[in-house]
């Protein structure tokens, strides 16, 4: 059974930013790590892929044919995966529309005020409120939520 190799994102991302800024202490300082880390990610990318990325010397770091087609691919790579998570986050927020009904002392005394803050929390969320004193069909009104308030 192959291993399964955890963080290849992770050395993606390092080598496009060592790439990006045009060397590995530079790369290291924005992503808040050491540089011999970065070294350490981008040779063990290397050895995965069997081939050089980079050509390193004292002074310079120049990348190789197949460094730069990888790093457009790389590029790509972590836009989709941004993408898919930004995808995968908008989809817990709630959104849609909520038609609620209430009576309308109680709707205004006490969910009107409550609105604007409702409606900041969720954006996406369209409140359709409905007050009336009469009684109504909820399945007939295709209300999401009747409040009902208790006579005292």
């Amino acid at each position: 059974m192959a291993r399964v190799e955890i963080n290849r994102s992770g050395e993606i991302e390092v080598f496009v930013r060592v790439v990006e800024l045009q060397g590995f202490s530079a790369a290291a300082r924005d992503l808040k790590m050491t540089p011999s880390a970065v070294s350490k990610l981008v040779g063990r990318l290397e050895a995965r892929l069997g081939t050089r990325l980079l050509r390193r010397s004292t002074r310079r770091l120049q990348i190789t044919p197949e460094g730069s087609s990888f790093y457009q691919s790389g590029v790509r790579i972590l836009a989709d995966i941004q993408a898919a998570e930004q995808e995968a986050a908008a989809g817990s927020a709630p959104r849609g529309r909520l038609r609620v009904n209430s009576n309308v002392p109680f709707g205004q005394n006490r969910l009107i005020p409550l609105l604007p803050e409702f409606t900041a929390r969720y954006p996406d969320v369209v409140v359709d409120l409905v007050l009336t004193d009469r009684v109504i069909d909820l399945i007939e009104e295709r209300a999401d939520v009747a409040i009902v308030p208790e006579r005292s």
